[in-house]
């Protein structure tokens, strides 16, 4: 098994992805993806990479890992393919932005409408194993999508990263808060919603942001 990145971002990443760490990431993701269930699918794994390109990022949304059920994971932070059930984090985050902008709630928790805006759904572990939440954490993911950050970080300019949760949060180290704007709250699932996930507004704090820079709004 080769993890090859989608084209955009390969000179961006290939001194990443010839680390000692990401080859035995691979090793390790071949046997898993052969022996056992894993999600999302092998083409699906750099889906927010081929969907945003590094220079159309406007705005980043940070998760943890991909769901664990059969069918959820689409390669999208907090997103699940059209005609799945909606899960619970993304329920609140879809009543946020209506309470926020005003928007009607989707029938659907397929977002990638969002990542073709520029919208980068970002998870720091991009595989899980089915029903076990976390299981591919520590394999050298993080590492990964940690330079991920700082790349967007030091390329970009004027992108909004909403960190969501305390895990996410961690991640503001690696981002440069005097040229991009940096958003927190409470993580979006039922447990923590309503500690201030709820009312933060970050939705029209984003689109404010990036309308002050020139850079468009996102049809949220």
């Amino acid at each position: 098994m080769k993890l090859t990145l989608p084209s955009a971002w390969q000179k961006h990443l290939s001194l990443e992805t010839q680390q000692p760490y990401f080859a035995d990431l691979q090793r390790a993701l071949e046997l898993a993806y052969t022996h056992r269930a894993v999600y999302p699918s092998m083409e699906h794994i750099f889906r927010a990479m081929e969907l945003t390109a590094l220079e159309d990022i406007k705005v980043v949304i940070l998760g943890q890992d991909p769901y664990h059920g059969e069918g959820q994971a689409n390669g999208l932070a907090f997103s699940v393919p059209d005609g799945v059930k909606i899960p619970p984090s993304l329920k609140n985050i879809y009543k946020e932005i209506t309470s926020d902008v005003g928007t009607n709630i989707p029938q659907s928790g397929n977002l990638e409408r969002w990542a073709r805006q520029g919208v980068f759904l970002l998870n720091s572990t991009l595989t899980v194993e089915d029903r076990q939440a976390g299981f591919h954490q520590g394999w050298g993911w993080e590492t990964f999508t940690d330079e991920v950050i700082r790349v967007i970080s030091q390329e970009q300019t004027h992108v909004v990263f909403l960190l969501w949760g305390k895990f996410a949060q961690n991640k503001a180290e690696l981002i440069d808060d005097t040229k991009h704007l940096i958003l927190t709250a409470p993580h979006p699932s039922p447990l923590s919603a309503h500690r201030g996930f709820f009312g933060c507004r970050h939705f029209s704090q984003a689109n404010a942001y990036l309308q002050q820079h020139n850079r468009g709004v996102i049809q949220w």
